[in-house]
């Protein structure tokens, strides 16, 4: 057995794709060796300085009732020097 798990419900699905390709390639322990050592390489995820704009803004206006964001969300988008806002899903 290796000596470090890997929590696979903390993977995205192409890590998780990845881990079950190298350990039926090369065996378990191997595979999560090799796997731990890849990973290890990969850059962390970055932040999105607009994103979280965006978010702390509408955060607020919810909190004082103001706004209300339906289940299926919306669609925020930049156009012709505008900002395009429609219900996700259309």
């Amino acid at each position: 057995m290796p000596s470090q798990t890997i929590d696979e419900n903390a993977l995205t699905k192409g890590q998780r794709r990845k881990l079950n390709a190298l350990r039926k390639s090369v065996g378990d322990e191997i595979g999560e060796r090799a796997f731990a050592e890849w990973l290890s390489t990969q850059p962390s995820e970055t932040r999105d300085d607009n994103a979280e704009r965006i978010g702390d803004a509408l955060y607020a206006l919810i909190q004082q009732g103001r706004l209300m964001i339906p289940r299926g969300g919306y669609l925020v988008k930049r156009g012709r020097g505008r900002v395009v806002v429609e219900p996700a899903g259309r």
